[in-house]
């Protein structure tokens, strides 16, 4: 598709992704494709930061409420998803036919899918998965360590042994095939047929602390807790494993008072989002700009779009 180009806005939490975002669609009167691995369940919406009705209105989106926590959705469906979309949004034969999608998210693994592709995975047992999320329940990241060390040394040595999400699914891949999941790896890029131009939004470091504190406490003060209250029946579901909703259960089993789930959220936020930066920052082909250069960024943009 000449002269097509997805616009990809990536940057920690909290940084004020979503609102320049639709900002920008509004601009090229085209959509977006979130890449965020938890927005896309309908039954999880104040602690995700999930875009507002309102904002939803304003511009049309993709991975937004698409699923239910009771599915499979992983780099790999959400590759297909969003290359499915792209397409519809780029497609001649359809209303839209716009030269620019945007897509914007936080999770690197999904972006990476979308922009570079993802290796086949092996179809993992449930009940391994199952019996890994209740472990890692009880035992923590601790316990989560020990046993990557364990039973995959070469993820131990190579993988992301500080995320757990990364180290949940490299156990199952490992319980389920005796294989290391590096070993399923590639790195083989895919070539796509549209151009993809990728922007960073970043803040001073204090000024990215000072939003994800007041994001939590607007979470808690919109009704977070209720929310979690309802999905404690789902807690071992890999979905829910998920900072802002793991504290709260805690809280709710008797482990934690609220003010100290409350503190471990905003810290676990924290080191999210220095784990995002850190992801973000490897990628030599992201210009970085400030989420308030929105005019710079726009400009930017239509330069490329010309080159």
């Amino acid at each position: 598709m000449k002269n097509k180009i997805s616009v990809v806005i990536i940057g920690p939490t909290a940084v004020g992704k979503t609102s320049f975002a639709i900002k920008l669609a509004q601009n090229f009167k085209t959509q977006i494709i979130s890449a965020d691995s938890r927005q896309c369940y309908k039954e999880l919406n104040i602690g995700v930061a999930k875009p507002s009705p309102l904002q939803l209105q304003k511009v049309e989106h993709y991975f937004i409420n698409s699923h239910s926590l009771h599915n499979e959705v992983n780099a790999k469906v959400f590759e297909e998803y969003s290359l499915q979309k792209v397409n519809d949004i780029f497609n001649p034969d359809n209303y839209r036919d716009n030269d620019v999608a945007v897509m914007v998210g936080g999770t690197g693994l999904y972006v990476k899918a979308f922009c570079e592709g993802m290796d086949e995975l092996p179809v993992i047992d449930t009940e391994i998965r199952k019996t890994i999320v209740t472990n890692y329940n009880n035992g923590g990241l601790e316990w989560l360590s020990n046993e990557i060390k364990k039973t995959d040394s070469l993820f131990f040595l190579k993988g992301e042994i500080k995320n757990p999400q990364r180290m949940m699914r490299a156990l199952e891949v490992k319980l389920s095939t005796g294989r290391s999941i590096i070993e399923f790896q590639s790195h083989k890029k895919k070539e796509r047929d549209f151009a993809i131009i990728k922007i960073g939004l970043e803040l001073p470091k204090e000024e990215l602390q000072q939003n994800i504190n007041n994001r939590i406490n607007d979470m808690i003060n919109n009704g977070l807790l209720d929310e979690v209250k309802t999905l404690s029946s789902f807690k071992n579901l890999n979905a829910l494993q998920t900072v802002g909703y793991k504290e709260l259960f805690e809280h709710l089993d008797g482990y934690l008072s609220l003010d100290d789930a409350i503190e471990r959220i905003k810290i676990n936020t924290r080191q999210y989002a220095k784990r995002q930066m850190t992801w973000f920052k490897k990628d030599k082909e992201v210009k970085w700009f400030s989420p308030f250069d929105l005019d710079v960024i726009i400009s930017f943009l239509n330069k490329k779009a010309l080159t």
